[in-house]
């Protein structure tokens, strides 16, 4: 009997194992292609750009998560700038002196690099120019090895370089099924004063933080529309907490009608844009609500005596909401359809869950979750909400909440103490590539959105 309580557990041990793996996979697509991305080179005016040039072009390919990014000590002394340097060598032999100049160069140990991506830059007309190609390592043909290649054009200094790396990063990418960040945002709350809280904005790297609102009060809870344009939060700056609207192009505060209510907070926007799904205490007790984008034609979705708060609408289909609820005791995580019937538990129970964050193709959410252990040490999860397999990507390293996925469903931004204070951090779907953005002030609720569009 014991011997078959053991097989049976361990069974189950192996099952939710696999199943865990099974959510990671499918979001980070299995293997990464190896690439050799060697330092590349300008001409004149173009020389002194190269450095921010190479530095972002590497950062791109290799925070995407796509490649295995072959170590440049690997590499040999030469490289190929355009098309005509490929030289093929000598039957049976390989010249030290061209090693590098031949795709097999790149293809073979010790670097063993599937792709390889070369080419250089210059000054045309006052503007910095490049012209990059990238090439499959494994044809032996140059004229067939050759994926693509491109001239790309920007302002000569280092805002210009940068856009070409990300411009000619983003079309690597494209080739792989991968989407750049460039241009995307990480709006967050900062409190850089005592007692006040504003929404900043940031680059995906940490880069260009700047403060968005000023209403020197506590603003957080921060949404934005899908179309990157308008920014929704709740603020104190009345009095009771409510949801003000802000043009992300103007600045300028746009109309929202809130219902009477002593509490109205956690917006969010249907994928449509056009309507805003937000918790508002109308009776007493927070619940979920409905409303066109400027507050009008306001329905009650959630009719419960307990406490529903943080709905997302699922950015693909737009029919279903997930939510937070303690209508069964600890707060979990719940669905329903985007009328409010058929509500369902996606969490087992155990512990406290929060921070729901749908990924971009609908079927998996990342969330916070306690897991039984003390309230305070709530961990990142990502779960298939079809089949209810979860897994967790934060272990042991202090508070983390928060998540946000990226417009490329494969990185996730989220808040944690691991510092001292909390701080806003990036990492890949599978946990890894950790990288903290913040310092300065407390630092929490990342919400990741597209740029303007």
């Amino acid at each position: 009997m014991k011997k078959t309580l053991l097989v049976a557990s361990v069974c189950f041990l192996l099952g939710w194992l696999l199943g865990a793996q099974d959510v990671i996979i499918k979001i980070t697509k299995g293997d990464r292609t190896r690439i050799a991305v060697p330092e590349l080179r300008g001409s004149g005016e173009a020389q002194p750009l190269m450095q921010v040039f190479n530095r972002t072009l590497w950062s791109d390919l290799e925070g995407s998560g796509l490649f295995d990014m072959a170590p440049k000590s690997l590499y040999p002394l030469l490289f190929p700038q355009r098309p005509e340097d490929l030289r093929r060598p000598a039957p049976g032999r390989r010249d030290p002196a061209t090693l590098g100049l031949w795709l097999r160069d790149w293809a073979d140990p010790p670097v063993n690099a599937n792709y390889l991506a070369f080419g250089y830059a210059g000054v045309q007309a006052d503007r910095f120019v490049f012209f990059g190609w990238l090439y499959n390592t494994s044809l032996p043909d140059p004229a067939s090895a050759q994926v693509f290649g491109k001239t790309y054009l920007g302002t000569l200094d280092e805002a210009g370089a940068r856009q070409v790396a990300h411009e000619f990063a983003a079309d690597i990418l494209r080739q792989f099924g991968g989407v750049s960040l460039a241009g995307s945002k990480i709006y967050f709350v900062s409190e850089r004063r005592p007692g006040v809280k504003e929404i900043w904005v940031m680059d995906p790297d940490g880069s260009n933080q700047k403060q968005v609102t000023y209403y020197n009060s506590v603003s957080t809870m921060p949404a934005v529309s899908p179309d990157g344009r308008i920014l929704a939060f709740t603020t104190y700056a009345k009095g009771n907490p409510r949801i003000l609207l802000q043009s992300l192009e103007t600045g300028r505060q746009l109309p929202f009608y809130n219902p009477v209510s002593s509490m109205v907070g956690t917006p969010s926007f249907t994928p449509d844009g056009q309507r805003i799904v937000f918790s508002a205490s109308v009776d007493g007790w927070p619940q979920i609500h409905i409303a066109n984008v400027d507050g009008s034609g306001l329905r009650r979705l959630s009719f419960v005596r307990a406490i529903e708060v943080e709905p997302k609408v699922n950015p693909k289909t737009g029919a279903e909401i997930v939510f937070v609820s303690g209508r069964g005791g600890p707060h979990q995580i719940y669905r329903m359809n985007l009328d409010g019937g058929d509500v369902r538990r996606l969490t087992d129970g155990e512990g406290y869950a929060s921070n729901p964050s749908w990924h971009p193709d609908g079927q998996h959410i990342a969330f916070a979750w306690t897991r039984g252990y003390a309230p305070g040490n709530f961990n990142i999860f990502i779960m298939d909400v079809a089949t209810g397999r979860f897994d967790q990507l934060t272990h042991g390293t202090g508070r983390n909440e928060n998540p946000s996925w990226a417009p490329d469903g494969r990185h996730i931004a989220f808040s944690s103490t691991r510092s001292g204070t909390p701080q806003i951090y990036t990492m890949l779907a599978d946990g890894t590539q950790v990288r903290q953005l913040t310092t300065q002030g407390r630092n929490t609720m990342p919400v990741w959105a597209k740029g303007l569009n």
